[in-house]
């Protein structure tokens, strides 16, 4: 649980930074930490650990603590994971409310937004996927790897890897299936070049350059 629950930590810092090299403080991972979008994603992983706990008695009372800390969280982030889904390393959620997952295998990198639902038939769902703003995937439907599906979007049927799907329902499918990353583009400030000095012509030139008289040439 600890080392899912660490990529997924790490991811939800990273995704909003440009540079490979950046290192998180405690600050950051504190902050990621007590993040709104971070408690459901936290209940989740406690609580599916706990199903693995055989330990009589012990294992009860800690599935019985999970269930009173997804309900805590669902109360305050309307956000309901099924405890029996199987999620892979790098779980984020980028914004709480109204979603529903439902019992399904996601693999790693899945990334899920505010008002989506994903049903209990879900057949499976590939490593790096985005769900947008408000999409749904309603029925056995099956989604491969590398695949975005767009905000509202209505998924009904299978989507293979590699695809950029959208509509209602999703008919429209685009090659390519890269979700941008949340990064704040900075500005940079340029410094204009200065103007270069105007070089006169050599005519110019000599027609400006002072005429000399015969008397000084001829001393």
């Amino acid at each position: 649980m600890f080392e899912t629950l660490r990529a997924d930590m790490s991811r939800a810092m990273r995704e909003t930074r440009n540079d490979p090299d950046w290192k998180p403080t405690w600050r950051n991972k504190v902050n990621v930490a007590i993040r709104h979008a971070s408690w459901p994603v936290i209940a989740y992983r406690y609580g599916h650990w706990t199903l693995g706990v055989r330990i009589p008695v012990i294992g009860q009372l800690l599935r019985l603590s999970g269930l009173i800390f997804r309900k805590w969280t669902e109360l305050f982030t309307s956000v309901h994971i099924d405890v029996n889904a199987k999620i892979g390393p790098g779980f984020v959620i980028h914004s709480v409310y109204a979603i529903n997952l439902g019992k399904t295998t996601i693999g790693e990198n899945f990334t899920i937004a505010t008002g989506c639902l994903i049903s209990h038939a879900c057949r499976g769902i590939g490593d790096n996927v985005y769900f947008g703003p408000g999409a749904k995937l309603v029925g056995d439907a099956k989604i491969g790897s590398n695949v975005v599906i767009a905000a509202n979007s209505l998924v009904l049927t299978d989507v293979r890897s590699n695809m950029m799907v959208m509509g209602v329902p999703a008919r429209i499918k685009l090659p390519g299936g890269r979700p941008q990353r949340f990064v704040k583009k900075t500005a940079v400030a340029t410094v204009p070049a200065p103007a270069a000095a105007p070089v006169a012509s050599a005519p110019a030139a000599a027609k400006s350059a002072p005429e000399q008289s015969p008397a000084s040439v001829s001393a």
